[in-house]
């Protein structure tokens, strides 16, 4: 009996959970992979079954290859530096320094921006021959560079930005991550004779283990649901150099209306990031917490 009655409030307490997973997540996962079966309906042509067609049109889509190549190779790069990056700020707002409050506030400001002015703030900075940085390439003799323009900087270009704008927001919890070290540990170490690398080898990036699952996780996600800063600064181009899965998504379902084939990009990119949770949680995980 007391077990029945522990079953009801246990599910009377998930149910609210089951209804928001179901209609927000579950159900549209559902139906996005059976439209990416169908053809996309026109007007009184309703929407007919295609099987694996549109699956097969999109392998011989070279904007899809092309948008699936820079997405991984900008989260390979943007990944590593915003976290290492972040960690390195959380480390030294975190240390007894002077203005520490000031710089905690310097780090944190690009992640409160809104796009739109940080778009015009990296419009300035990348702007050909009057920009601020090509003025100063141009000292040292190397400016006359379109950094938005070109297909051999573009996509830098934007992973600099991601860059610049992510790691204030992940230094935050490190900087929580920091704080929840005990004293004691440090002081142990100290005693013991550790150096400042053994200290932060040993024992500070051991503690911050899951911190780090948790931020690179975040990193993750952002790195393949980017499609603001695209949209504000190059929509794609210049010759889709900095085509991104999410944003040919976004052209296919609202420029074109194909919304087949959008819900076909849609079920590849939820299985990009199906494997990637999968890989982090069941390798990753092991290594993060102690028992």
């Amino acid at each position: 009996m007391k077990i029945s009655r522990n079953l009801a409030w246990g599910s009377v307490l998930l149910l609210p959970s089951v209804i928001f997973l179901s209609v927000f997540t579950f159900f549209p996962t559902a139906a996005t992979i059976w439209d990416s079966l169908h053809s996309t309906p026109r007007g009184r042509r309703a929407a007919v079954w295609v099987g694996p067609d549109n699956y097969t049109a999109m392998m011989a889509d070279p904007v899809f290859i092309k948008a699936l190549a820079n997405n991984l190779v900008y989260a390979a790069v943007t990944i590593p530096l915003s976290v290492g990056l972040a960690l390195g700020m959380a480390l030294l707002v975190n240390a007894h320094i002077r203005w520490k409050g000031f710089a905690r506030l310097a780090f944190f400001t690009p992640t409160i921006l809104p796009m739109i002015a940080v778009a015009n703030i990296w419009t300035f900075i990348y702007a050909p021959d009057y920009g601020l940085l090509d003025r100063f390439l141009g000292l040292l003799g190397n400016g006359g560079t379109n950094w938005l323009g070109s297909p051999d900087t573009a996509l830098p270009a934007l992973m600099a930005i991601a860059v610049w704008k992510n790691a204030g927001f992940y230094m935050i919890f490190y900087l929580a991550g920091l704080q929840a070290i005990p004293p004691t540990l440090l002081e142990a170490a100290r005693l013991e004779g550790a150096g400042p690398w053994q200290r932060l080898r040993r024992v500070i990036l051991p503690l911050l283990g899951p911190t780090t699952l948790f931020v690179v996780i975040n990193a993750v996600i952002n790195a393949f649901s980017l499609v603001d800063h695209v949209v504000a600064l190059t929509r794609g181009g210049p010759d889709n150099a900095t085509q991104l899965l999410l944003h040919y998504i976004y052209q296919m379902a609202f420029n074109y209306w194909d919304t087949a084939y959008a819900a076909t990009l849609s079920v590849v990119l939820l299985a990009v990031l199906a494997v990637i949770a999968l890989v982090q949680f069941a390798l990753a995980d092991r290594r993060t917490f102690y028992r």
